[in-house]
């Protein structure tokens, strides 16, 4: 299977997309401060995540699936953190 330029393309913007929350999520575990973390940003993170997956199965597009499917992990990582150490 040849996986076409546009689709490589999608894949590595999902990657970067979803990396980019990575430090968030760690530094949030870390310093267990969540101050300046808005609850209604990744509130809304989470849902639009949420309806991009959907999208992305009823598309069939593999760099929506995968980039939403790990934005709506880290969003969620994110929030519970948000929450617990408020």
């Amino acid at each position: 299977m040849i996986i076409d330029l546009v689709t490589v393309l999608g894949l590595v913007a999902a990657t970067l997309t979803t990396i980019a929350f990575i430090p968030q999520v760690i530094k949030t575990s870390r310093t267990k401060s969540t101050k300046d973390i808005s609850k209604g940003m990744f509130t809304l993170m989470i849902s639009a995540s949420f309806l991009w997956l959907i999208y992305g199965f009823l598309i069939s597009s593999l760099p929506v699936i995968i980039a939403n499917f790990f934005l709506l992990i880290l969003s969620t990582i994110i929030l519970s953190y948000k929450l617990k150490y408020k």
